[in-house]
Order: structure tokens, then C-alpha cells, then sequence
């Protein structure tokens, strides 16, 4: 799922292709994409787009009168920008906003239907979908640790909770965890202070190295490269391969669909955490440490 940082590249690219420019033709190509019905999808056609902002991991396009739309890409949506009467893959493409001088692509792998467009007028409605997790990059040391602290759950699943921190999702919270030497099961309620100051820290500094990478990456263009797996990481998606920092395999927990990749060394003084199915399935012969796995 596009994050933060992710997120940010496509607001910028946004700004420089549609800001300004008014939308001549919209065409879904899936019904179930569009989650709203009051006011009208064919409201915003003829309309110019007046500015864009973020709202936790999705992306909201405004039209003038208090008329947001709302789009979620969740795991596999993505944008696209085509030169007018460009092409994309018709599999793939589930919305296309032509403007002018090019068109907007929305487009999501996979047979899973996921992504979504919300259309919704005034402030409020569109308050209404915001999940009111923190923005991490604008809070104060105090904010992070009492939002951090609100309630107890283990690390990875309080950085990912949409309605404690906004924008961050499985793979910059394996960085970020990485980068304080955190485990990814460590209590919330069990943290020191130097711990959630040190956690706060990588917070920012991962979200902000990624951001800058990327917008170095796309310069004037368009991000055509969104993914959760990115060159540079240093243990999300780099199970068994060296961690950068000391060289021991990264280590993973699976769990539905996603996985939380770690370094047992770096971040939990040697000791392989359980994997719940693997666990289960070797019982006594499981791990417990990087020298057993050996």
C-alpha cells in the first residue's frame, strides 16, 4: 500500500499536471470503484481542480465548493499520467480523468477490487473519513509519546493503526523500527522514554530520507514506481539476506497477507520471534535464537 512518503510524490506530481486544469471527461471502467452516490460522480466533470491535499494514505482531489473526491489506492492501485488519447492497459485501468493536455490513470493489479473513489461535500463529510491518526512529522515530542501511549498493543501494529499515526504502513514501520533498534513486538506500555523518544526520531527520519529519495527519483515527472519493495531498504522485504547494520539474516513474521521483517540482532538482542504458522508447525524444533537457526 502507497504510504507517507509515497503518497507526497503523487501530491507533488499532482500539483504540476492537473492543479489549475479542469476535468473534460471522467470514465469508469468498475462501478464497484466508486463508494458514494450523493453528490453525483458526473458532479465534478467540467470542473477545475483547485488544490490537493492528504488524508492519512489517500489522496484528495478538491473542485471547488466544498467538493472533495476521495482516492484510496489500498495495495495495488496506482496512478498513471498519459499525453492525451494515451493508453493503458484496460485489465488494469478502473478510472480514467482526461484533462486537456493528458489523462489520469487509476489503474489496480490483481483480481482483488480494493481501491476506491469517494465523492463527498463540505468539510465535515470529509472530515468524517479521516481515521485522526497523528501526523508524525508536525508533532511535538509530548504529542508522539501520548499518541503512542493511548493504547497497548505491540509496535507494529500501534505505527500501523491509521487512528494512532497517519500515512505509515507495513513497510516504512519495518525501517522505522529497524532504524530505533526496536522490536516489532515490544509492548507500548513496557517503553521508556528514551525509547519513545528514540522511536520518534527514526520516525521522522525514515519517513523524511524516503520522501527526499524518492522526490530525487521523479524530479519533474510522474511516480511510475510505486512499490512497498524498495532498493536501499534495510530489512522490509529482505528476509535471509545480511541486515546492512550487522550482518545477520533478516528475519520475518508472517502473518495474512503481509509479513514484519526485522533484524533479531539489531533489534532484539538475538532472539528470533515466534512466527505464528511456522511456529506452530515445528513447535519445539523452532528457533529461538539466531544461533539455532544456524
Amino acid at each position: 500500500m502507497p504510504e507517507l512518503p509515497d503518497i507526497t510524490l503523487y501530491l507533488e506530481a499532482l500539483d504540476r499536471h492537473i492543479v489549475g486544469h479542469p476535468l473534460v471527461r471522467l470514465r469508469l471502467s468498475n462501478p464497484f470503484l466508486l463508494r458514494s452516490v450523493d453528490p453525483p460522480i458526473a458532479t465534478i466533470v467540467g470542473r477545475t481542480v483547485h488544490g490537493l491535499r492528504r488524508l492519512g494514505k489517500r489522496l484528495v482531489i478538491h473542485f471547488g465548493d466544498d467538493l472533495f473526491l476521495v482516492i484510496h489506492l489500498m495495495i495495488a492501485g496506482r496512478l498513471r499520467w498519459r499525453p492525451p488519447n494515451g493508453k493503458d492497459s484496460a485489465k488494469l485501468a478502473l478510472a480514467r480523468f482526461e484533462f486537456p493536455h493528458g489523462v489520469l490513470i487509476l489503474t489496480e493489479a490483481g483480481t482483488k477490487r480494493r481501491a476506491s473513489l469517494t465523492l463527498v461535500q463540505g468539510s465535515e463529510a470529509l472530515a468524517a473519513i479521516d481515521r485522526g491518526g497523528l501526523e508524525v512529522l508536525d508533532a511535538t515530542p509530548q504529542a508522539f509519546a501520548h499518541q503512542l501511549q493511548r493504547e497497548n498493543h505491540t509496535l507494529k501494529r500501534s505505527l500501523t493503526d491509521p487512528r494512532l499515526f497517519s500515512g505509515i504502513g507495513n513497510a516504512y514501520s519495518d525501517e522505522i523500527l529497524h532504524r530505533a533498534r526496536l522490536s516489532p513486538l515490544l509492548l507500548t506500555s513496557r517503553m521508556t522514554d528514551d525509547e519513545i523518544e528514540r522511536l520518534r526520531l527514526a520516525t521522522v527520519a525514515i519517513l523524511t530520507e524516503w520522501t527526499d529519495r524518492l522526490r530525487a527519483d521523479v524530479g519533474d515527472g510522474f511516480p511510475e514506481t510505486v512499490t512497498a519493495f524498495r532498493e536501499g531498504m534495510a530489512v522490509h522485504g529482505r528476509y535471509g539476506q545480511p541486515c546492512p547494520d550487522c550482518g545477520a539474516p533478516v528475519q520475518r513474521i508472517r502473518y495474512a497477507d503481509n509479513e514484519t521483517n526485522y533484524c533479531a540482532r539489531c533489534q532484539n538482542e538475538g532472539r528470533v520471534l515466534a512466527d505464528r504458522a511456522l511456529s506452530r508447525l515445528l513447535k519445539e524444533d523452532f528457533p529461538r535464537t539466531l544461533a539455532d537457526a544456524e
